[in-house]
């Protein structure tokens, strides 16, 4: 591992003179301490001087010879059988036979197997080979339990009308480790007075080894969804309308570069809109159509790429997400539009605060369902307005910008500002649902809020005022989108 220009640096002034020992321990020490600085295992083992003016150093370097797994019982520590395959556990190493022992390098396959997410804990042990330059690697692993269920609850962001009846109960049954290969399974059944979600996933994080660490996402989904973002507006002969979607898909993504990755899909979907009482409708109480293709349902078959660029998996990081989506028309029915959308995140620490920028916009070009329209207004989009107030269009574009600051604790503050706009496209969408209700286009709105970190995430309360002098509460989960 070292290189030869090294010592040739280490001794070029010193060729055809007299050997100095106090330069040679230097040389030593500085050789040993290139190892030392690359977490390397090597030092300068044996030096002799010969006749003739012959400096001879012999350094020894560990190589590693096995790479050993063991897994450990969680509750008495001692040796146990593992469900987890050695060979799903050996393609995450970096780490290889026959490479010099690295420490470093392997303390970051540490932090590799524990990312993946089924190990509980995780060691590595060197070990010597009798008298030779070479170690056996132990791995101890502690398997986390593989599965089980759980029960929670959240709030839908569609529901306006009381925070009550947007409360949603979940439950849900996970199995990190299929097979022991590292396979997730994942069905969940979310469900409110409205809402109600069954879904079921199942990803493989890394195809059988594949060299550009590409994953694979299978999903189905059976959904219903309140349409009030669109088609949503008080009326006293009629109730709320409902969005069912029936969806499944494939997904392969792997990252292409530092810090980017890509992802490429296809995905079918059947869908259409119900009243309160359960039938299939095709108009809203205002008369807009509410299928693009004139029937009961919409069926779509969407080929998708999607582009990601992020510095960390902080919120405060820079973040790109670009997206496309095309409809493929297979049969006459199904159908034909291209959908475009963008998003972009970026953050400057200002002294004690933090500055944070956002925008995001999109556009849809050919036949879609008019459910699928931009939604512009509410709590991840336009502050100051209710969910989907501002417009409903083709196109849109929306952008913000907050200022937070640590208070005391877990709790921040946050002064923000939001514009958002449909670009004139609200009566380009089939049935002008916008131009039905009303709705001004664009619009802004401005408040101030404070966050607070919990186990389920940051907790958002926020007043604000929009351009309409109207004041609004916003409660959120998580991060704006």
């Amino acid at each position: 591992m070292l290189p030869s220009k090294f010592l040739e640096d280490a001794f070029r002034d010193r060729h055809g003179k007299i050997i100095n020992i106090r330069h040679l321990d230097q040389v030593i020490k500085s050789v040993n301490g290139w190892y030392q600085e690359r977490g390397l295992t090597g030092l300068v083992s044996y030096a002799e001087i010969l006749s003739g003016g012959i400096l001879r150093l012999q350094v020894s370097e560990a190589e590693v010879n096995n790479i050993n797994i063991r897994f450990l019982d969680r509750r008495t520590g001692e040796p146990t059988v593992g469900k987890t395959q050695p060979e799903t556990i050996l393609c995450q190493l970096t780490t290889k036979k026959g490479q010099a022992y690295n420490r470093a390098q392997v303390k970051r396959d540490v932090e590799t197997i524990l990312t993946m997410g089924i190990m509980e804990d995780v060691t590595i042990i060197p070990q010597p080979v009798g008298d030779s330059n070479k170690v056996d690697l132990v791995m101890n692993l502690v398997e986390r339990p593989s599965g089980g269920f759980s029960a929670g609850g959240g709030i839908s962001s569609g529901i306006t009308n009381g925070p009550l009846s947007g409360l949603i109960g979940s439950f849900a049954y996970s199995h990190r480790n299929v097979f022991g290969r590292n396979k997730k399974l994942n069905l969940s059944l979310e469900r409110g007075q409205i809402d109600s979600i069954f879904r079921l996933n199942y990803t493989d994080p890394w195809i059988d080894g594949d060299n550009k660490r590409t994953s694979r996402t299978i999903m189905v989904q059976n959904s219903r969804t309140p349409g009030t973002l669109i088609h949503g507006g008080d009326h006293p002969d009629h109730g709320p309308i409902t969005i069912g979607r029936v969806t499944a898909g494939i997904e392969y993504s792997r990252p292409f570069r530092p810090k980017w990755s890509g992802t490429l899909g296809l995905i079918f979907q059947h869908a259409g809109a119900r009243d309160d009482k359960g039938n299939r409708i095709i108009r809203d109480f205002y008369n807009s159509q509410l299928t693009a293709s004139g029937n009961a349902y919409d069926d779509t078959l969407l080929a998708k790429i999607e582009s990601v660029y992020t510095d960390s998996g902080d919120y405060s990081s820079t973040m790109f997400v670009f997206n496309i989506e095309q409809g493929l028309p297979f049969l006459p029915e199904w159908l034909s539009f291209n959908r475009v959308t963008a998003r972009l995140r970026q953050s400057y620490e200002i002294g004690p605060a933090r500055l944070l920028l956002s925008a995001s916009g999109g556009h849809v070009k050919g036949n879609f369902s008019p459910h699928e329209a931009f939604a512009i207004g509410g709590t991840n989009s336009v502050r100051g307005y209710e969910e989907g107030a501002v417009g409903s269009g083709r196109s849109y574009a929306v952008g913000s910008g907050e200022v937070s600051w640590h208070m005391f604790g877990p709790l921040e503050g946050v002064v923000f500002g939001d514009y958002g706009s449909d670009l004139s496209s609200g009566p380009k969408v089939p049935g002008d649902p916008a131009g039905a209700r009303g709705k001004p286009g664009s619009g802004y709105g401005y408040g101030v809020g404070i966050r607070v970190d919990s186990p389920l995430g940051p907790l958002r309360l926020e007043y604000a005022f929009n351009d309409k002098q109207a004041r609004r509460f916003h409660f959120g989960v998580g991060y704006r989108n």
